[in-house]
């Protein structure tokens, strides 16, 4: 694994699916770009012992952290506790991409 990475070379999007597309790789967590067409979503789901924090480096993402939902822009973050309901949908018209991070693994 290298200690330096261009974000921007590996936001790879897919008609089909959104995308996630590793960054870093360790033993104890993960970094990855997420990379969303208009309209596709992350589904919500939980993971037991890991935090994961969400955040928009360009496009409008509709992030789902436990009951509440919240519209947020390029600049912006959300964390997920451990068990904590999560999920993203990209509400469109443009392409979202975002980094997110999760420690520990699950």
């Amino acid at each position: 694994m290298s200690a330096f990475v261009d974000v921007r070379e590996r936001a790879v999007f897919a008609t089909e699916k959104m995308r996630k597309n590793n960054l870093f790789d360790s033993e104890r967590m993960f970094c990855d770009v997420y990379c969303f067409e208009p309209g596709q979503a992350q589904s919500a789901h939980a993971h037991a012992g890991s935090d994961k924090i969400y955040y928009v480096i360009d496009g409008v993402a509709d992030v789902q952290i436990g009951s509440a939902t919240r519209r947020l822009g390029a600049g912006e973050a959300a964390y997920a506790a451990p068990s904590e309901p999560h999920g993203v949908t990209n509400p469109g018209p443009e392409r979202l991409t975002m980094l997110v991070f999760m420690a520990p693994k699950p």
